[in-house]
């Protein structure tokens, strides 16, 4: 898996259909996109870099906006881990080179089917990079998405994430 999509719950199989196509207009004809067990998450495996994905949908917005009905966030994921702190923290180390020294970040984390401690696993993260944290405006994110026991591990702009109603939005400002 290398995108995250969310949509309303009850509503995946038409957000099934409206990425693949999606998907297929900008190059992948064939992405794996998989319903999970939690409501109004599904997940797409695609051979296109996730973060040009989620920047050509965006652009797709823009022109026309009605071109998105059902999906409403697309999360870009980098490396794919087992849900255990040692495993997520090892993801971490391999993508930490994606901060250049001077970027601030913040690390947020989304749970879903998952007790594993936000608390320990971000102290965990902190102590391993040495930046300074800022959480209302950092340079990147270091994004933990937990679905069940599998991990979705990224570090990303905040623009890398897309969210359809605050692209919507931003169009009529």
């Amino acid at each position: 898996m290398n995108l995250i999509i969310t949509c309303a719950r009850h509503l995946e199989l038409e957000t099934k259909q409206e990425i693949s196509n999606i998907l297929d207009k900008i190059g992948d004809s064939e992405p794996k996109i998989i319903i999970t067990n939690m409501s109004g998450i599904l997940t797409a495996e695609t051979k296109l870099d996730p973060i040009d994905v989620v920047n050509k949908i965006k652009e797709m917005i823009l022109d026309e906006p009605w071109c998105i009905r059902y999906s409403l966030r697309i999360i870009p994921i980098q490396k794919i881990t087992e849900t255990k702190i040692e495993s997520i923290e090892e993801g971490i180390s391999d993508l930490i080179k994606l901060i250049s020294s001077h970027d601030s970040y913040r690390i947020s984390i989304e749970k879903r089917n998952s007790d594993i401690s936000s608390q320990e696993l971000i102290s965990r993260i902190a102590n391993k990079v040495k930046n300074k944290v800022s959480l209302e405006f950092p340079d990147k994110i270091i994004l933990i998405e937990i679905l069940g026991n599998k991990t979705g591990i990224a570090i990303v702009k905040k623009t890398d994430i897309l969210s359809v109603e605050k692209t919507k939005r931003s169009m009529s400002e």
